[in-house]
């Protein structure tokens, strides 16, 4: 299991905690999703489930690696994503903490959506299976964190309707589903009416 490793080269500048006032709102949804049990670790101890919001035009404010299975989160587990490479795999990096093993899944959505401000990534089996295939999909040949799954997500803006959805599912990712919005609210209330569906 390669689960919560970072796969891409991470140039990570070491700095004090960033944006303190920023992280209010999205502490209170890493909260619920973790109550929930969408974000938390496996057995083996390896973390998994991560959100970000956008900072600039292409910067944004990730959880940072290996904090799934922390109970709460202060400044010192974000970090600023301020550069990234999808063809080098590559990812800049600034804060107290190194960025999470998806961080270009989530660069790669606020490329493609202008409109995206918030993204979550969480786990949980039972919407795994009960909405494979029937939301936008990745390949399930693709593995999290890599450029390929980068060109999955891009290719899923093309080729389907999830930036009307802001929600799919990551094929090749068991358990793995990634919801966004323009808020963290409506990127959460996206992932707790599916939920609801079950």
């Amino acid at each position: 299991m390669d689960e919560g490793y970072i796969k891409f080269n991470c140039e990570w500048i070491k700095d004090k905690p960033c944006l303190i006032n920023k992280l209010v709102e999205i502490n209170k949804w890493r909260d619920k999703l973790y109550t929930l049990g969408f974000i938390g670790a496996y057995d083996n101890g390896i973390g998994f489930g991560n959100l970000s919001i956008r900072f600039k035009k292409n910067n944004f404010i990730i959880t940072g690696s290996a904090t799934g299975n922390l109970h709460t989160l202060n400044e010192t587990h974000y970090v600023l994503v301020n550069k990234y490479d999808f063809t080098k795999n590559s990812l800049t990096c600034k804060g107290p903490i190194k960025a999470s093993s998806e961080s270009l899944s989530h660069a790669m959505i606020y490329e493609c959506s202008s409109d995206a401000n918030a993204v979550l990534h969480i786990h949980n089996i039972d919407m795994w299976e009960r909405f494979i295939d029937k939301l936008p999909t990745t390949n399930k040949d693709i593995s999290y964190g890599t450029p390929a799954m980068a060109k999955e997500i891009k290719r899923l803006f093309i080729e389907s309707n999830v930036n009307d959805e802001k929600i799919f599912v990551m094929g090749g990712h068991k358990e793995g589903i990634i919801s966004f919005g323009k808020t963290l609210n409506e990127a959460g209330n996206i992932l707790l009416s599916k939920f609801r569906m079950l």
